[in-house]
């Protein structure tokens, strides 16, 4: 059940379980988690040293023994469907214009995604089309997480979403590039998907 407003977030004194996996970040994770889907397996407990997804959820942990259910995202292009654990990003070189799926609150350094939480039940979108002087100010302000809101950046929560770009862009999914670019995105996510541990 994901989880509401208030509520408590997270089980200390759970480590990984035996049949888990140990990862160093959120395309590893996310790796893990193609590979369990293409063989038909069930998800296994992961187990995050590192990255936006492990940071987001107060990680890592001294002793590595708090663990969280996690949602998932899913985006299909081209008839292909891609997992992300943290993050989807279509953009432009110079981030003129932007397309952002927060499942987490970090994207590195930035606080991209300052609502996001990792099991809402909800992905946090952002559409963003900067002109050249507003992207000076919006990057100036990501690492606090103020940047929203602004008048150039759309901000919606879904549970499912379909865009169309305003032409093919490049698709990073949790720092992994995608070998093709993609016009269209249908995106989902899968609340309670995940057991991770931080």
């Amino acid at each position: 059940m994901t989880i509401s407003k208030g509520s408590a977030y997270g089980e200390p004194g759970k480590p990984l379980p035996p049949h888990g996996l140990v990862v160093a970040d959120d395309a590893e994770a996310a790796a893990a988690l193609e590979t369990a889907r293409r063989e038909n397996r069930p998800f296994p407990p992961l187990q995050l040293t590192g990255g936006d997804l492990c940071r987001t959820l107060g990680g890592p942990t001294p002793n590595g023994d708090v663990t969280f259910p996690v949602d998932l995202g899913e985006v299909l292009i081209d008839g292909r469907i891609h997992l992300f654990v943290a993050h989807l990003v279509a953009r432009t070189r110079l981030w003129g214009y932007a397309f952002v799926a927060m499942n987490a609150q970090w994207h590195g350094a930035w606080n991209l995604g300052p609502r996001a939480h990792p099991n809402d039940g909800r992905l946090d979108t952002y559409e963003a089309r900067l002109r050249p002087s507003d992207r000076l100010k919006v990057r100036t302000r990501l690492n606090a997480g103020a940047h929203l809101p602004h008048p150039g950046v759309k901000e919606r929560r879904v549970e499912a979403l379909q865009i169309d770009l305003p032409h093919p862009l490049p698709v990073v999914l949790d720092g992994r590039p995608l070998t093709t670019k993609a016009r269209t995105l249908s995106i989902r996510l899968r609340p309670d998907a995940l057991t991770v541990v931080v």
